[in-house]
């Protein structure tokens, strides 16, 4: 789900290559050597023959849960993330006069997409306090990626976006001049991160393969540079109740009369 800036998805594919590697040696049949970038993610994550992706908590939790396998989540070192969990940043632009939340009333709100965690559960979570009632944002626009949503607001066609930790660091570090104009205005509660799955046929054993791949590539030191520019410091094997405290954000918001960013 991180593939940008391009130090990234060069990171990420050398760490794929590791552990299809450590897979390979272990015994299992038919490892790709390199990632598949053929088929969007959300295609990806129901196929019969997934053998390892990386999905969104809040499309895990509402619609794949029984239909995929945890493996594990990634930790991650930038600021706002702890552990397996994370938050997002709300964005505004510097000289936008915006010093609150509440002064986005009425403003254009970026989104990537409906069924995000971060960009549209966690901003919600974050404005259902102040929204009072359903209608909060004067209008709403879906960007189909946070990168996209950074632009929306540098460029002025949105007021504000809710940025996860993980991107905005990557960003921040590999290219600062997006983010230049902009400013952090809050932070949004946290939860459980992007987790990485599997298919739900997996057996016990092809999970723990997985997962000792995953493992040994925290340690290895032909990796040091690969997870210094992933900013990655582990993998948690979470239980699947950790991912239902996204939904319980989700109830909470409409509890409080705002049932979607809008």
């Amino acid at each position: 789900m991180y593939l940008a800036p391009p130090p990234v998805a060069e990171a990420t594919d050398a760490l794929w290559a590791f552990v299809a590697r450590r897979l390979t040696d272990a015994g299992m049949e038919g490892v790709p050597g390199t990632l598949d970038r053929s088929i969007s993610h959300d295609d990806a994550w129901l196929r019969p023959d997934l053998l390892l992706s990386q999905t969104c908590g809040y499309p895990y939790v509402t619609s794949l849960r029984g239909n995929v396998r945890l493996v594990a989540t990634p930790c991650y070192a930038y600021p706002g993330c702890y552990g397996p969990d994370m938050r997002s940043f709300v964005i505004v632009r510097k000289d936008a006069g915006i010093v609150s939340l509440e002064d986005l009333r009425g403003r254009t709100a970026a989104i990537n997409s409906r069924d995000s965690n971060s960009g549209a559960n966690l901003f919600r979570a974050a404005i259902a306090p102040v929204a009072r009632g359903p209608r909060f944002f004067g209008s709403v626009i879906e960007t189909g990626g946070h990168a996209a949503s950074i632009a929306a607001v540098a460029e002025g066609r949105a007021d504000c976006a809710a940025i996860d930790c993980i991107t905005y660091g990557h960003v921040a570090r590999f290219a600062p001049e997006d983010l230049a104009d902009l400013a952090v205005l809050a932070e949004t509660p946290s939860g459980p991160g992007l987790p990485l799955i599997t298919r739900a046929s997996a057996s016990d054993d092809e999970v723990a393969l997985l997962r000792s791949a995953l493992e040994a590539a925290l340690v290895d030191p032909s990796l040091a540079d690969v997870r210094d520019v992933l900013a990655l410091t582990g993998f948690a094997a979470l239980d699947d109740s950790r991912y239902e405290s996204l939904l319980e954000l989700e109830r909470q918001a409409a509890a409080l009369g705002y049932p979607a960013v809008a």
